[in-house]
């Protein structure tokens, strides 16, 4: 899940599968789009 970013209504791609998160298939990719053009600091995710 990422940490630095205000996470509002995106609670669908940081959770377990069938919970909060569709499951993906092993060849899956999950790219979210996230835009940081007006923020600094220190971004980073993790699983």
């Amino acid at each position: 899940h990422w940490h630095g970013f205000f996470q509002r209504h995106t609670n669908y791609t940081d959770g377990p599968s069938f919970v909060t998160q569709c499951p993906l298939t092993p060849v899956a990719r999950l790219e979210p789009a996230h835009f940081c053009r007006y923020f600094q600091g220190i971004f980073w995710y993790h699983s």
